[in-house]
């Protein structure tokens, strides 16, 4: 497998910016990307109600044990975000092939440790296994970043995590049924993967580096130093912790839909049904994919960005719309979960293919996605981690379902008001940015 970041001209997937190109870019994307989750959220198909608590703390012994495994792999996964930031945002193209297969390698280990040590030491093995996986997405990512078709590519990237988290389920679902034991079905569920990852991985092998044309819509993607994170992060300071604590929000909520699924699915009164997890994100992939995708028929950078912020706005507006549909009895269980799929899943994907994306390319900036999305989602899950710590607090009995419900309304409603800043303060600033030399101006790039 070539791990250098590059290829012979007889070996790339078209040229750059081709329909071929674009195709095969988001089939490496999607089908990594799509397996990586099966070596993170199989465990969450399980209930772990059998897993007696009887060695260790008092603390342990009053926590669900699968709370507890969320918790520690959460834990993990945060803290390689936060390692990310630095890594991700300064690891050279020709070392990302070899940084995702060692990290995803690491992962599977650890799930092995997992099944084979008794529990609840084994959450140990949990922790881990977020260590590994956190800095995956951002190495993906810098395949597809600084592009005129940006957004399909990495809508397409995007769609892999809505899907495969359900479609994982359903499989590790499917294991436990046919008696593989919980503790082993996460690891098995993996090993299922590994043929398609390695597909996955030798095709992000063969993308070709961002075209001049490429650069000059969307600017140079350069690794960045520490001091040129420090500067990005002065010059947007008022901005992008608006956009931040908006993205913190969003990470909240779309964590607690998917690593609850199985307990919200139960309380809305359907349970031992192992396709309905891959069946409701299916329809929620699909709608997704379609809105982010679209904004590359924007050209004008800034109109992208600012388009941007009023989807994001569109997505909490109807999350809000169908928590009250489903208090009145108007939505029966699927199409309630799929709307507020839909909802939280709109947001956070445009953060992921636009605006971040767009936010470089209209301010002329030299940076690159990995630094912005790493602190984006080092802070999200350092919020949902304190708030898997407060729940830990709570009663075992938790109703999830009101749980959704409720932060689904207090988040939208913080989040809209929020954002209606964000957007006043970015369309003055961009207003007045000035592009650098040899650039082309984002008012002057063609709406064709």
């Amino acid at each position: 497998m070539n791990t250098t970041g590059s290829s012979s001209i007889s070996d790339r997937p078209g040229r750059a910016g081709s329909f071929g190109f674009s195709v095969w870019a988001i089939v490496a994307a999607f089908s990594t990307y799509f397996c990586m989750y099966a070596f993170r959220k199989p465990f969450t198909a399980a209930t772990f109600d059998d897993a007696a608590l009887t060695q260790g703390s008092a603390l342990l012994q009053n926590i669900g044990f699968k709370t507890l495994l969320v918790t520690s792999q959460l834990a993990g996964y945060t803290l390689s975000k936060f390692l990310g930031i630095k890594f991700v945002s300064e690891m050279p193209a020709s070392r990302r092939v070899a940084g995702i297969l060692l990290l995803i390698g690491t992962a599977e280990a650890a799930l092995f440790l997992f099944a084979i040590t008794p529990p609840p030491w084994n959450f140990i093995w949990m922790f881990m296994n977020g260590l590994s996986l956190g800095m995956v997405f951002g190495l993906v990512l810098a395949f597809l970043e600084g592009r005129q078709v940006t957004e399909a590519l990495t809508a397409g990237l995007c769609a892999s995590f809505i899907l495969a988290s359900g479609v994982v389920k359903s499989v590790g679902r499917r294991l436990i049924e046919d008696g593989v034991s919980e503790f082993w079905m996460p690891f098995w569920t993996g090993m299922i993967f590994v043929p398609p990852l390695l597909v996955g991985v030798w095709m992000l092998s063969r993308i070709p580096q961002p075209s001049e044309t490429d650069v000059a819509h969307r600017a140079r993607r350069p690794p960045m130093t520490r001091s040129e994170r420090r500067a990005f992060l002065r010059r947007h300071a008022t901005g992008l912790s608006g956009l931040l604590f908006i993205f913190v929000l969003l990470t909240v909520l779309r964590s607690i839909r998917d690593d609850f699924a199985v307990e919200i699915w139960k309380n809305l009164g359907i349970d031992r049904k192992p396709d309905v997890f891959a069946r409701s994100e299916f329809w929620v992939m699909i709608a997704v994919t379609a809105v982010s995708g679209a904004a590359i028929v924007i050209r004008n950078n800034r109109v992208a960005f600012l388009t941007s912020l009023m989807l994001v706005g569109l997505g909490f507006a109807l999350i809000l719309a169908t928590v009250s549909g489903h208090r009145a009895g108007w939505l029966s269980p699927f199409p309630f979960m799929v709307l507020l799929g839909l909802g939280m899943y709109v947001p956070y994907v445009i953060f992921h293919t636009t605006i971040f994306e767009r936010l470089i390319a209209a301010s002329r900036e030299t940076g690159n996605l990995g630094y912005l999305m790493y602190l984006a989602d080092s802070l999200g899950y350092l919020g949902y981690v304190v708030l898997m710590i407060a729940k830990n607090c709570m009663s075992e009995d938790m109703n999830y379902l009101r749980l959704l419900n409720d932060a689904s309304v207090l988040i939208s409603v913080v989040a809209l008001a929020v954002l209606a800043v964000v957007a006043v303060h970015y369309s003055r600033r961009l207003s007045r940015v000035n592009p650098a030399p040899g650039m082309i101006p984002a008012a002057a790039v063609p709406d064709d």
